[in-house]
């Protein structure tokens, strides 16, 4: 049968893959999943091409800086950052700081990291630590933590100056299961209100229970926007991360809740539909095994299925480390990949295998590079106190994941998707044609990101 003529009858986007849907799947194991994992929420957003432009050209750019990461929500840091009164954390995008501080009575502020007096900036960029009060090195202009104005070295000379017109003035925050979000735009909407159905289906799975295990940055070699499309997609996984071959797809579903959310869920385990020869469940499990704990020597017992003995092993594993008991978790909230993405760059992920957050940000000196923030979330310990946030691990862009600690069999992972996005930078510019064709399914979340951010450069 000639390609693209499988069914002609389907609507635009209503093409699906064979095989059963991936409700049907979770339905079938043995734990009953948590419903959010059951909606489903997909819309046709058009098929045309998306401009290699939007990710090579300075000037969008630079109107993204303007108009997008000036009016957006996005977390900078964690609350297990600024634990104690005084704690303070600068959060950078482009030419945009935010110092963030926890107050003498325990609130969270965030201050435009300026001074009132001659700009100078407060704390230096990307730093954290503790301070009594807010400094500036320049004149020595202070202000307490509350953010009022408390010094102003020599005052005869400033009789037009006073405490209440020169306070820091303050950019919205908030926090969501323990992330610290900003805006930059003192006219932004709640959090709340853009978080969209997020704190709906996130009720019951406590990330705000977690800590940061790992916390990797890397500078990749492509746009912040091609970095986040990488992870939104398990269109790839067959050719990049597996063998290539007909048959090692995985059962996925896309969706699209509204402005600023979308998501995938793809599982693990389990056969495609696709394959002429199924593997058996011993094979299964020697895939699946090994990823995610480093164990790949696993005995299967008789008539049970690869992904629910591997599903039990995980939570009996993960429950000795942390001192939890996750038997109460589905096999899906266990071992699928379930990827939350929050507009504009962060991501993530609910199950106790990968327990991961991302978060993509440009580099101001170039299009065509940006950072990517990699953390490893964890269970806090049952008794006693979690361990404060590790230290970075920087990771330049010819440095490779697996010298980081605390990646594992990731970081060939993490590696495969780096070298496809310093190949796809290349492409976009050295391409015949002039933007990237989409899937309809598939790749309706590139899509969806690429409309919202035409929608903020728009505006």
């Amino acid at each position: 049968m000639p390609m693209g003529t499988e069914d002609k009858k389907l609507k635009p986007g209503e093409a699906r893959e064979q095989g059963p849907s991936l409700r049907d799947e979770l339905l079938r194991d043995p734990t009953p999943p948590p419903s959010p994992l059951l909606e489903e929420s997909y819309e046709f957003l058009g098929d045309e091409d998306i401009s290699f432009e939007n990710y090579t050209s300075p000037d969008v750019a630079q109107a993204e800086y303007e108009k997008l990461w000036s009016k957006v929500w996005q977390w900078a840091c964690h609350v297990d950052h600024i634990p104690q009164p005084g704690d303070y954390f600068v959060y950078d995008i482009g030419d945009l700081s935010s110092l963030i501080v926890r107050t003498e009575n325990g609130e969270i502020k965030a201050y435009f990291n300026s001074c009132m007096h001659r700009g100078t900036q407060l704390k230096q960029p990307g730093t954290c630590g503790f301070s009594k009060e807010l400094r500036c090195p320049f004149h020595g202009w202070t202000w307490s933590l509350e953010g009022q104005l408390v010094d102003l070295p020599q005052a005869w000379d400033f009789p037009h100056v006073t405490a209440e017109s020169h306070q820091l003035p303050e950019m919205p925050v908030d926090i969501w299961e323990g992330f610290v979000f900003i805006n930059f735009d003192q006219d932004a909407k709640p959090l709340n209100e853009y978080l969209g159905v997020l704190p709906q289906h996130w009720e019951e799975w406590g990330l705000s229970q977690r800590y940061i295990e790992t916390h990797v940055r890397k500078h990749l070699p492509c746009n912040w926007k091609a970095a986040a499309e990488a992870f939104i997609e398990a269109y790839h996984v067959r050719e990049t991360h597996a063998t290539g071959q007909l048959g090692d797809e995985v059962t996925t579903q896309y969706d699209v809740f509204g402005e600023n959310i979308s998501r995938f869920i793809h599982t693990r385990g389990l056969n495609s539909p696709l394959r002429s020869d199924p593997r058996t469940e011993d094979e299964l499990l020697a895939r699946i095994s090994g990823r995610t704990l480093g164990e790949g020597d696993l005995t299967l017992p008789p008539g049970v299925r690869a992904r629910d003995h591997y599903a039990n092993h995980v939570q009996e594993t993960m429950g000795e480390r942390y001192g939890h008991d996750f038997s109460h978790l589905s096999e899906s909230m266990t071992l699928d990949s379930i990827e939350y993405y929050l507009f504009p760059n962060a991501f993530f992920f609910p199950g106790l295998s990968l327990p991961m957050v991302y978060r993509f940000r440009p580099d101001p000196t170039s299009p065509d590079c940006s950072y990517f923030d990699l953390l490893f979330m964890r269970p806090r310990p049952s008794e006693g106190e979690a361990p404060p946030p590790p230290e970075v691990i920087e990771l330049g862009i010819d440095e490779s994941y697996s010298t980081a600690e605390g990646i594992g069999p990731l970081g060939r992972v993490y590696d495969q998707d780096t070298a496809n996005l310093a190949a796809q930078t290349r492409g976009f510019k050295s391409s015949f044609k002039s933007g990237q064709t989409l899937g309809n399914y598939q790749e309706i979340r590139v899509r969806h990101l690429q409309q919202r951010v035409k929608t903020y450069l728009e505006a």
